[in-house]
């Protein structure tokens, strides 16, 4: 395990690393201090993450609170981390990477190490790397030891000099990370792992990554390498993570996980967004823009090859639903609507990036679980998304997995079927009457090539059921507004509040021609308000 023995300054290190072939200009600048040289290798941090599996668990450092309660959320977002004591920041190395300081916000501190020939030297962290807005006359927080708290990687040498905040990938709280999509922008997270989310009883277990590598990249390489250790009270893991700079980003990650004691919800790699409210429903939501959410559906390739789509939810109460599964081909949240005026704000929801998992190997059985959560608020994420085993996560078990995460503005892999568009409920019946009880109306888009090829006399067959229910009135049209969409409306009349699986797709005569829409109706949440007159 690297230690802090024997610190070494620029100059005593500058010399240690030439025995080695490490030339300093990979590291950092003249002022940032190194421990002394330990051998590293993704095997050997499996093997550390297996270990230490065995051991009772030790909560990871945590600067004392009351010394971090000046530095709120204001004073965080003005703090520096200085350009001088970035590592890989001399050189052709393409991506600078810089710290987050503690805070208010984040006490919890994070050991951060170099490696280069399998060979790991820890940087001995200090505040003073740090650049503080009130620090005019060159006071600092009077903290000692660690204070890195997670780590964000830059577009470029020049973003280092002119924009420290012009980063692709951040790491930061828990084990949480995130990345931009193709069109620059920050949205929903991932994490390194779910343990027993919105599980009954049992509280959610937030395991902390607390030690992470960064291997020293090619000159130029448009990819960037880091090892990350994983601890918490149920389990252990050793992550090994190939950042890659594409028209957004694409995240190769393997993990090896070892478990301290059962795990009820054990979810790989999972997804945090937020949806407050769309065109779908706004409910009672507040606000004068048309839709707020960073993500507004989650995509499933199943692994007999159906496309699927699913739009969120913002229930009155927690729900879960799981789509099983074996061996999936792929799954994500994503952000369809790219239209401005669909927003109207000034945050960029329009921008957000979708994340697409790519499984690598074979997963076995399982399910994609959706847990959405109510929330009032655009502060909130009260989205997960992510792959459960059907194998139990047992104390003592050991569990490997693969897979790519795509950052982008679409699926990597888009299905060639008509693709679902907009859901909109209203009022059942027809308009300008007065509705039915227990009546509901959906109308549900659908566009693509496949549709835009048919015949001028063909006309698209709606395949619909319901969980329970009776379905009337269903009919298929090409919308009139010469946009290309062709639209199905239906009319669900239902009694009681228990919600309604639905499940719709198109097709001409035995030929599927669109992906598979599914909805949870939530017949009490979601049923219109008594209609008011004289």
């Amino acid at each position: 395990m690297v230690t802090r023995r024997d610190l070494l300054t620029y100059t005593s290190f500058s010399l240690a690393l030439a025995a080695i072939g490490i030339t300093p200009e990979a590291f950092a600048a003249q002022k940032l201090k190194f421990a002394s040289a330990e051998p590293f290798t993704y095997g050997g941090l499996i093997q550390q993450a297996k270990t230490l599996a065995k051991s009772a668990y030790i909560p990871p450092h945590a600067v004392d609170a009351k010394a971090l309660a000046n530095i709120n959320y204001d004073v965080y977002r003005k703090i520096i981390y200085k350009p001088d004591y970035a590592i890989f920041s001399q050189g052709k190395a393409r991506f600078p990477v810089t710290f987050f300081s503690v805070s208010s916000l984040h006490n919890t501190t994070v050991k951060m190490s170099v490696v280069d020939n399998q060979s790991a030297r820890e940087i001995v962290q200090d505040i003073s790397y740090f650049s503080f807005p009130d620090n005019k006359n060159g006071v600092l927080p009077d903290i000692k030891g660690d204070v890195f708290t997670g780590f964000r990687v830059l577009d470029n040498q020049q973003a280092l000099k002119n924009n420290s905040e012009k980063d692709w990938v951040s790491f930061i709280g828990a084990s949480y990370f995130r990345a931009v999509g193709e069109q620059g922008q920050f949205g929903l997270s991932a994490r390194g792992i779910v343990i027993n989310t919105v599980l009954g009883d049992t509280p959610e277990e937030f395991p902390n990554f607390t030690h992470f590598w960064f291997e020293t990249p090619a000159n130029d390489s448009n990819q960037l390498t880091v090892y990350a250790l994983l601890d918490g009270p149920s389990i252990c893991g050793a992550y090994r993570f190939v950042l890659q700079r594409t028209k957004g980003v694409v995240m190769d990650v393997d993990c090896s996980l070892f478990l301290r004691r059962d795990v009820g919800r054990f979810g790989i790699a999972p997804q945090t967004s937020m949806y407050w409210f769309s065109k779908t429903a706004k409910g009672s939501a507040s606000d004068w823009r048309p839709e707020v959410h960073d993500s507004d559906g989650l995509a499933l390739w199943t692994g007999s090859g159906e496309h699927v789509w699913r739009p969120l939810n913002n229930p009155m109460q927690v729900r879960v639903s799981a789509f099983a599964d074996n061996n999936p081909r792929g799954f994500g949240l994503m952000q369809k609507d790219r239209d401005f005026n669909s927003y109207l704000g000034s945050v960029s929801y329009e921008k957000r990036p979708d994340l697409w998992v790519e499984p690598k190997g074979h997963w076995g059985e399982g399910a994609v679980q959706l847990v959405e959560i109510p929330t009032d608020d655009e502060i909130y994420d009260n989205i997960v998304a992510m792959w459960v085993p059907k194998k139990p996560a047992t104390a003592g078990s050991e569990h490997q997995f693969s897979y790519r995460m795509h950052w982008l503005a679409d699926q990597p892999y888009p299905s060639p079927l008509a693709r679902c568009g907009a859901t909109r409920l209203g009022r059942g019946g027809n308009p300008g009457a007065y509705p039915p009880s227990g009546v509901r109306k959906f109308m549900v888009e659908f566009s693509g090539a496949v549709l835009d090829n048919l015949p001028s006399n063909a006309r698209p067959e709606a395949v619909l059921t319901a969980s329970r229910g009776t379905l009337e009135g269903i009919k298929v049209e090409k919308s009139p507004g010469g946009n290309g969409f062709w639209r199905v409306f239906f009319d669900l009349h239902v009694e009681g509040k228990e919600p309604v699986e639905l499940r719709l797709y198109l097709k001409e005569s035995s030929k599927t021609l669109s992906e598979t829409w599914l909805y949870q109706y939530l017949p009490f949440e979601s049923s219109p308000r008594p209609m008011q007159g004289i």
